[in-house]
């Protein structure tokens, strides 16, 4: 394969040298001219357009003027050392202010030079200023000013010192451009869809998203980058999910039988949705392939997942195979396994529970049953990974809250089974589409947007700090009813102390409202001992406590439908998805629930904007959609670490249409040419081997 230039080193590059490509690597990560090539400009400076100083308003943003400077001198000492300069033009003054990288200033700045200014206007005492401004002298900014859209780029402190601002990097851009040809950056997108969206060259776009001529020209190179990006994820995500259908061997479920019928015409507690019996349709197709399933099932808080899980493992026991499901948490563990028991009770199916608590005589009964078949399904927490746990033959795996595991951790289940289980990710998070499309993209993935019948829209309020007597006289009108409320306190995630100092504070006051004997409260938080929580939380499930004080813990999962109200402490500090699981929590049983939120006198715009949404709407969907829109999905729980969120210009949150263009195009080359040997598709292959190495293609497993 030829060398490309872009491999270049950056110090290769004139103007840069060892010490300022030092400083490139460690302050921007640009190792090498590609690199370059990818650092894209924040924005251009229309060179054409000078301003007067007089014009700038209270309404004025980024500005560019040109003027002669009057005085530059340094004040203060120390930290407070500052370089200060004035420049003039015929309408007015501007002042210009550097706290760092004033040495570099000072070599180009004299009085009586002139100067073309631009930057982000301030304004301090009520006067117009600039804070660390781009500036060079105007001489040579006109006589240099070929191009009318100058590039301004990401730049930091230690390289403004090393005179390395956003305009120097341009220059150096400006530089090793000169020197990349068309055949340096070859196609990566088949030239059919080039022609039928009218999208420019990739050689084009790269130039022109540098140094465009016009607006217009900028705008449609930034557009072909943004597809590509969407579409190159896409085909690698879809590549993916191919080579795992075809290559992973899954164990085959040939037949639905007794166990699966006889529960579904006699024990089946309610009618099942339409969602429902949608995805139990799509995991019986995907279990009788002879392909390992991995299929994410996401559904809002109590859409009835666990009943969905359930179907599956006597699918998997009618056809001789054993179930396991994991879950976060031992409350959460212990919850499953009672309600499968329940469901279960009148039927000759063996389930088990297994925690960190399960005595050792206990331990080595289950783990006899397991390795003899007897036991079919097993529910419990990590403690079904351990060595010890083998199974005779494991055919269905389920990971409830799979954000919470790490993969290594979910990866040891697979090992359970000489042909690994069928694998069935289950979330009570709604991931907004554009994100599952591209984080979880690998997966099949069903969603359950259906809630049961009988199940009440839980009332939503926001109230302040002013109502709290009249929040808590409610409380008391529904515990007078025989029913329980939740009050949470917001978890500081900078200090433990001050969470819990609040916790307590807050304690104190929901004991004075709610005095004992008439009212018993639990409480639970994270410095309390595993046991003592699980021991309060099991207090408010046995109804033997009305009010559960908490901090967060108490987020997923946790099942007490005779719950009714849950009061949420200076709401406007939690996040949306975080505000939406908690008052899952009520709204279980057939009662009418309320969520109160109460907020604090100062409400931020953000937070003001989280409480409208969650007092309009009880969609998880909406909900998680607005929430990605709110923080960007590098905040999106799970999504952290995920490779295939670093676009550099694409946005799940305002080109969803492109995404979906990307997405169609991508499956319908796969479609039609799944080893992408056709000679349209070589642009594509040739690039996908170049990058081979460089991206984290399956997330999950």
């Amino acid at each position: 394969m030829r060398h490309s230039i872009l491999d270049s080193p950056i110090e290769y590059l004139k103007g840069v040298g060892p010490l300022r490509g030092d400083m490139l690597k460690k302050e921007l990560g640009i190792f090498t001219y590609r690199d370059l090539l990818e650092h894209f400009p924040l924005r251009h400076i229309d060179k054409t357009a000078v301003n007067t100083i007089s014009s700038i308003s209270l309404q004025t943003d980024f500005i560019q003027v040109a003027g002669t400077a009057t005085s530059v001198e340094m004040i203060g000492e120390k930290r407070a050392k500052r370089l200060v300069a004035e420049i003039r033009d015929s309408t007015g003054y501007l002042e210009l202010v550097w706290f760092q990288g004033i040495n570099w200033v000072q070599k180009i700045l004299h009085v009586g030079g002139e100067y073309l200014v631009y930057g982000k206007v301030s304004f301090f005492n009520g006067k117009p200023q600039i804070s660390h401004p781009e500036i060079e002298p105007k001489t040579t900014a006109i006589l240099e000013g070929k191009n009318f859209l100058e590039p301004i780029y990401p730049s930091t402190e230690k390289l403004k010192a090393r005179a390395l601002n956003g305009r120097q990097i341009g220059k150096l851009t400006s530089a090793m451009l000169a020197q990349v040809a068309e055949r340096d950056i070859p196609e990566n997108i088949p030239f059919h869809i080039l022609d039928k969206l009218k999208l420019v060259s990739r050689y084009k776009a790269f130039c022109d998203i540098h140094i465009p001529r016009t607006l217009l020209d900028y705008e449609a190179a930034v557009n072909r980058l943004k597809f590509e990006e969407f579409f190159i994820a896409q085909v690698r995500l879809e590549l993916t999910k191919l080579r795992r259908h075809k290559s992973s061997k899954g164990v085959v479920f040939e037949k639905v039988g007794n166990l699966f019928n006889a529960f579904y015409n006699h024990y089946l507690p309610f009618e099942l949705t339409g969602a429902q019996k949608r995805v139990i349709k799509e995991i019986r197709a995907d279990t009788a392939q002879g392909h390992q399933m991995n299929r994410l099932l996401q559904g809002d808080v109590g859409s009835g997942k666990t009943i969905v899980a359930l179907l599956c493992m006597l699918l998997a026991a009618d056809n001789g195979y054993q179930s396991c499901m994991m879950a976060p948490t031992e409350i959460l563990a212990q919850q499953h396994y009672n309600g499968l028991q329940e469901l279960l009770k009148d039927m000759p199916v063996q389930v088990r529970l297994l925690t960190g608590s399960t005595k050792i005589a206990e331990r080595r009964k289950m783990h006899a049953g397991l390795a003899d078949g007897s036991i079919h399904m097993l529910v419990g927490t990590h403690a079904v990974i351990e060595d010890a746990v083998q199974f005779k033959n494991l055919g269905f795996a389920i990971v409830d809250e799979q954000h919470r595991f790490g993969v290594a951790q979910r990866a040891q289940l697979w090992k359970k089974a000489v042909i690994p289980p069928h694998i069935l990710v289950m979330t009570a998070t709604p991931i907004p589409r554009t994100l599952a499309m591209t984080a979880y993209g690998d997966l099949d993935y069903s969603v359950m947007d259906e809630l049961p019948p009988g199940r009440k829209p839980i009332l939503t309020v926001q109230r302040n700090e002013m109502q709290r007597a009249s929040v808590m006289d409610f409380v008391k009108t529904e515990l007078e009813k025989g029913r329980q409320a939740y009050i949470i306190y917001p978890l500081i995630e900078e200090s433990e102390k001050l969470s819990y100092e609040d916790l307590m504070q807050g304690y104190d006051q929901v004991k004075s409202y709610f005095p004992e004997p008439r009212y018993s409260i639990s409480m639970v938080h994270g410095r309390m001992p595993a046991g003592q929580k699980d021991v309060n939380m099991q207090r408010f499930i046995n109804h033997d406590t009305n009010i559960m004080v908490s901090t967060t813990v108490i987020e997923v999962g946790v099942n007490v439908p005779n719950a009714s109200v849950m009061v949420i402490e200076s709401a406007e500090k939690f996040g949306l998805s975080q505000l939406h699981q908690l008052r899952g929590r009520v709204g279980r049983g057939s009662e009418k629930s309320y969520c109160i939120l109460l907020t604090g006198s100062k409400v931020s715009n953000d937070a003001r904007e989280r409480i409208k949404i969650m007092c309009a709407t009880n969609d998880g969907f909406a909900i998680a959609e607005k929430d990605l829109e709110l923080r960007g999905p590098g905040d999106i729980e799970g999504t952290k670490q995920s490779g295939v969120l670093n676009f550099k210009l694409a946005s799940l949150v305002n080109d969803k249409g492109l995404l979906d263009l990307a997405k169609h195009y991508a499956a319908a080359v796969l479609q039609a040419d799944e080893e992408l040997v056709h000679e349209t598709n070589a642009p594509l292959r040739h690039f996908l081997v170049s990058q081979k190495g460089k991206t984290a293609w399956s997330l999950i497993s």
